[in-house]
């Protein structure tokens, strides 16, 4: 009797588990088939072109150039 009831568990299990996946796949079908046909955009690298001026000071012109007599003589 064991044995019956054991096997009646187990095939009820069985189908169970096998009416899960197939109503999975029922359900899902069209996700799944789109997932696998997905090609993703390629992405272009970024190009940055940058362009620096600026004006370069000339020696009279900077404020720290200027010497004092204070520290001409401390040379």
């Amino acid at each position: 009797m064991f044995t019956l009831v054991a096997a009646v568990v187990f095939f009820a299990s069985f189908l169970l588990a096998a009416a899960t996946i197939i109503g999975m796949f029922a359900l899902y079908r069209d996700k799944m088939v789109a997932a696998l046909l997905f090609e993703p955009i390629p992405q272009e690298r970024p190009v940055y072109r940058l362009r620096i001026s600026r004006r370069r000071a000339s020696a009279g012109e900077r404020p720290g150039a200027r010497t004092s007599p204070v520290h001409a003589m401390a040379a």
